[in-house]
């Protein structure tokens, strides 16, 4: 161990102080006279740099630097010892000390040039920094790593002042809004808001400057976002406040909804047309096959075959009840569409202040109890067929936009402008003489023509006698399993009674007289109600009568006996095969009134 410091006289009662103080300094201290030697060393030396004092007292400093670094040392020593200058710690150099076994370690060091009884002298305070700079390359990897994530995130992400002023922004706000960054930095963040929410927008803005409080994605709020060409696409914000140095800023993180949008309603589409299939599965058809061997029959499934295979819309025309719904799914399922959903709407089945949303769907809020959007049935049917019953009760109003929809395959729901393209085959069916109804202003003329590419006349039922025997054992075989009836014999008197009858109703009202003459049956013996084929006298409809007040009257008959009772079970739209809303577009059309028939 080396004698005393030689930095204050040693009868000084300061010198004692100091000298405990140096030996206790927890930074390592060396004492170097002019010639760059050491005279004097604290423990700290010894621990830090691996040597005992004797090793290193008469050593010059350099003994203490790294090899690299020596031949330039003695020149940066001498000008501490020449200048009476400070080099403080943390001044901004990149030093090293080297410890007795090679190894290198930063070092902050503050040299101090000090006059004493000796000469001049230069006090060297050593520290060892290397907790400092792992803390200071952990710092620098975190902001590295932040400045990744914040530069890469997926997300958009926008910081701005309490202002609202953009003073950051990744990459993705680029892609995202189309602008570059030179263009957005100090504008106002509502610039990326749209014009119609732009007046509310600074007052929600400062909220959360002003609150620390965070408003997370997902909460529901409808937001949407404004590109550089003024388009719109809805969005996910995350709006939070950051407490910086230079004070608080607001980070919004914008999530682009638009592809989850368009999963779900992809999503939505898919599982609405799914229940069309399953109910189309479920339910069965009014008869699986087409029964009959008639001439008539045969014509029209030519006819089928024939058109069912091209894409054009084709027009189903015929009395009710005749099969107009049968031959559509004919048409559908031999055409190359069969794997696409047939989606069906009966225009006179909804009243007409609702078929256009029906029929073309609505976004939410387009008018009073829309709370949520809606697809429409001619959306649903994209890629596959739309077939449209009872097209003559389709309101004039709606007769141009499914026009337009057809000619440019496209069409916008109810509360949007923005077109939705559309691919399907149309197929329309009435029992209503469009022709007339053009001549006389109640459908347009351009419609009427686009759905007359190929018309298909359905033959009456009275029209192909010859296939009512077929279709009665068809009905009576259906009904009877279903009820779990075994009935064998259908009388002869009431094949010729049920062949004769001309059914106005046609084969819908056959079923639905065989149903009720199965449910008659007790026996093996079919036992059905001829009496209600036979009509009064004064209904009978005279020879020359035209086939609407044939109808007219049957419909007045089948009221008379139901007591005016229209729908529910026995009502006289269920006797006829109709329902009830169609019954009731019937009566107004012949002129049935109340007083007519009670």
């Amino acid at each position: 161990m080396s004698g005393p410091s030689p930095i204050l006289p040693k009868t000084s009662e300061t010198h004692t102080l100091f000298e405990k103080l140096f030996e206790a300094s927890p930074d390592a201290i060396v004492v170097t006279n002019a010639e760059g030697r050491i005279t004097s060393i604290n423990t700290q030396v010894e621990q830090l740099f691996g040597y005992i004092r004797q090793e290193l007292l008469g050593q010059t400093v350099e003994i203490l630097v790294p090899e690299r670094f020596r031949q330039k040392h003695p020149a940066h020593r001498g000008a501490y010892n020449t200048h009476a200058s400070v080099r403080p710690m943390g001044a901004g150099l990149e030093l090293f000390g080297r410890r007795k076994d090679g190894g290198e370690f930063p070092v902050d060091i503050m040299l101090s040039p000090m006059e004493t009884a000796d000469g001049r002298v230069v006090i060297s305070v050593i520290r060892d920094a290397s907790d400092r700079k792992r803390a200071q390359e952990t710092i620098r990897r975190s902001e590295q790593q932040f400045r990744a994530l914040f530069e890469f995130s997926p997300d958009a992400i926008v910081a701005s002042d309490r202002e609202g002023r953009i003073i950051e922004m990744n990459a993705r706000v680029e892609s995202m809004f189309g602008y570059q960054r030179a263009e957005l930095a100090g504008q106002s963040i509502d610039i990326l808001v749209p014009e119609r929410f732009r007046p509310t927008h600074p007052a929600r803005r400062s909220e959360y400057a002003s609150a620390a409080r965070v408003r997370p994605m997902g909460a529901g709020l409808e937001l949407y976002g404004r590109r550089k060409d003024g388009s719109e696409f809805p969005a996910d914000i995350m709006l939070g406040p950051v407490e910086t140095q230079t004070g608080r800023i607001v980070l919004s993180v914008i999530r682009d909804l638009t592809e989850k949008r368009q999963a779900e309603e992809a999503l939505r589409r898919s599982e609405l047309q799914k229940r069309y299939l399953e109910e189309e599965l479920s339910t069965e058809a009014r008869f699986e096959e087409i029964i009959g061997e008639s001439r008539e029959l045969k014509r029209v499934l030519k006819l089928v075959e024939t058109v069912a295979a091209t894409d054009v819309t084709v027009l189903i025309l015929g009395e009710t009840g005749t099969g107009k719904e049968v031959i559509a799914r004919a048409i559908h399922r031999l055409s190359p569409r069969n794997e696409h959903v047939m989606v069906k709407l009966n225009c006179a089945a909804i009243p007409s202040g609702l078929l256009e949303s029906e029929l073309f769907g609505h976004e939410k809020g387009a008018y009073t109890g829309a709370i949520d959007r809606k697809i429409g049935r001619l959306e649903l049917a994209h890629e596959g067929t739309l077939f449209l019953d009872e097209i003559g009760d389709l309101p004039l109003e709606l007769q141009p936009k499914i026009l337009r929809a057809l000619q440019e395959k496209e069409f916008e729901r109810l509360g949007s402008n923005k077109p939705i393209p559309v691919n399907v085959r149309l197929v329309a069916a009435t029992n209503r003489d469009l022709a007339k109804m053009v001549a006389e202003g109640q459908f347009r003329s351009d419609l009427y023509y686009r759905l007359r590419v190929f018309p298909i006349l359905l033959p009456a039922l009275r029209e192909r006698r010859e296939d009512i025997p077929l279709l009665v054992r068809y009905f009576v075989d259906r009904h009877a399993r279903k009820l779990y009836k075994k009935i064998e014999t259908i009388p002869d008197e009431t094949m010729r009674a049920l062949t004769r009858w001309d059914w106005p109703g046609n084969i819908r009202e056959l079923e639905n007289f065989i149903e009720r003459a199965v449910i008659l049956t007790k026996g093996p013996v079919l036992r059905a109600p001829l009496g209600e084929l036979e009509m009064p006298e004064e209904a009978s409809p005279a020879k020359d009568s035209s086939l609407e007040e044939t109808e007219r009257r049957h419909i007045l008959h089948i009221l008379r006996e139901t007591n005016g009772k229209i729908g529910g079970p026995g009502g006289a739209a269920a006797r006829l095969g109709l329902i009830r809303t169609t019954l009731n577009s019937k009566m107004k059309k012949l002129g049935i009134e109340r007083k007519d028939y009670i």
